[in-house]
């Protein structure tokens, strides 16, 4: 009879072993959280001016980002303790359960009270209600109506914080969101240069490190990580080091655990035959010489040839000098010269016979090109309006809904994506005709080295000042 019981995790203050000295990156998330700290330790004090706590509190941020991390340190840190549950935890087979099960962990955190109650994953609990739902639809939305009537008559000067963490809020109930259930939202977004530069400090204690490891570096080529990300390339930096036998972690093998994350394993058993490793090399070193020679772009890491995941038969990496915000439309446009590099490349060394290899490449520059014209109103043709709504939410960032607009619009929108993306071949073209010499080089050194830096081909070098465009001129009177 027990199957109505609550099944959260309860962990005491000497379990949870987490502070605020181990979530790193997310400053202004821990800020936030330290006002509930506060109230727990001193209910009366913080309440002098007749201020109350939130009675929730919502996380919401991509996967990785360290909701739950932060969560266990909000208990570390007041000293109380800590019960955790995944949303998908109420929900049975059985009618009533979900709502039996919320009500029981509520009741034992009041009597365990000061304490926390945690739940993750809350989208799996916390859906938005249709109207007619039958069956197991039904049942989660009796444990929702369970859940927001305690969150009614919940009160938080009982010592009893609820903290929640999703990354698909936009898909959570309206009455779960309204002022007095979850008062508060903040948001663990992925950290900047300087925030992954705190979390890899964290996690390198962990392990035996080069002192001449430089982390700004690390932190500045790692763009778009997460905590979780970062936690894992220093491991598999780890791995790399103690597979050679290594007393040290060295920026190589942070560089090898790079390219494994990014591109794949290496297929050491995908044998290329010498015409396509030939083609292959002249592709990749188109990436980078077009990368190199327009400004505004990341410069070049490296560029290798030896195949790597399911598909990729070679790959050039770029390194990112700073973290980017805003991208102006000719930024743009020289990003999708830089992929159509290969594919120029390619044209101009077997004057025209282009093979299949630029698939991948083709269609990141469609992407690119599309939202160009129907999102960001970059097209003269179709006017500066959007002709889709933007991407709602974390997980749901590369999907590219059709355009909604009038078959004559669509014909438009088609006609000034396909003229973008021929602009920026016809640029990429252009470069590599002007740089011949350095194309046939650079193939020649990567065919006969397999993997090459900037270091070993001084034509990779970024040839203009990055970030810098050109500046237009003055309207005249």
């Amino acid at each position: 009879m027990t199957v109505g019981k609550s099944r959260a995790k309860v962990y005491v203050e000497t379990d949870t072993k987490v502070t605020f000295k181990d979530v790193a990156g997310v400053d202004e998330a821990k800020f936030e959280l330290q006002e509930i700290v506060a109230f727990l330790k001193n209910p009366k004090s913080f309440g002098r001016l007749g201020a109350r706590a939130p009675k929730g509190i919502l996380l919401v941020g991509p996967p990785g980002t360290g909701k739950t991390l932060l969560a266990r340190a909000v208990a570390g840190e007041a000293g109380v303790s800590f019960f955790s549950i995944s949303g998908s935890e109420f929900v049975e087979m059985f009618v009533g359960v979900g709502a039996a099960r919320v009500r029981d962990l509520f009741e034992q955190a009041r009597k365990a009270a000061p304490c926390i109650i945690f739940i993750d994953e809350l989208d799996a609990l916390g859906r938005s209600r249709q109207a007619g739902g039958i069956g197991g639809m039904d049942e989660k939305e009796q444990t929702l109506n369970q859940l927001l009537s305690e969150l009614d008559g919940f009160d938080p000067s009982t010592g009893v914080i609820l903290l929640a963490a999703t990354n698909r809020p936009e898909i959570l109930d309206p009455a779960l969101l309204r002022a007095g259930r979850f008062d508060r939202q903040v948001l663990v977004d992925r950290p900047e240069r300087n925030g992954r530069l705190e979390i890899l400090k964290v996690h390198v204690h962990k392990i035996i490190l080069d002192p001449k490891v430089d982390l700004d570096r690390i932190a500045a080529m790692t763009t778009g990580f997460t905590g979780a990300d970062l936690a894992n390339l220093v491991n598999e930096a780890a791995v790399v080091a103690t597979r050679r036998n290594s007393a040290q972690v060295t920026f190589e093998d942070v560089t090898v655990a790079l390219e494994r994350i990014v591109a794949g394993l290496e297929k050491k058993s995908r044998i290329l035959t010498p015409p396509e490793r030939r083609r292959v090399a002249y592709h990749e070193i188109g990436h980078a010489l077009v990368a190199a020679s327009l400004p505004g772009v990341d410069p070049v890491l490296k560029v290798s040839i030896i195949p790597r995941g399911i598909g990729a038969l070679g790959y050039t990496i770029q390194h990112p000098t700073e973290d980017r915000f805003v991208l102006a439309a000719s930024e743009l446009r020289n990003r999708i010269a830089v992929l159509m590099g290969g594919r120029a490349a390619e044209v101009l060394l077997f004057e025209g016979d282009i093979s299949t290899g630029a698939a991948d490449d083709l269609q990141r520059a469609t992407d690119i090109a599309t939202e160009m014209v129907t999102l960001y109103g970059m097209a003269e043709s179709v006017g500066q309006r959007t002709y889709k709504p933007a991407p709602q939410g974390f997980l749901s960032g590369q999907v590219l809904d059709k355009p909604v607009a009038s078959e004559a619009t669509l014909r438009e929108i088609d006609l000034s994506v396909r003229d973008i993306v021929a602009e920026a071949f016809d640029e990429a073209r252009a470069i590599l005709t002007r740089r011949r010499a350095d194309l046939d080089q650079g193939a020649e050194l990567l065919l006969k080295k397999e993997a090459i830096t900037a270091e070993d081909f001084p034509a990779l070098q970024q040839t203009k000042p990055v970030g810098k465009l050109p500046v237009a001129p003055a309207a005249s009177s």
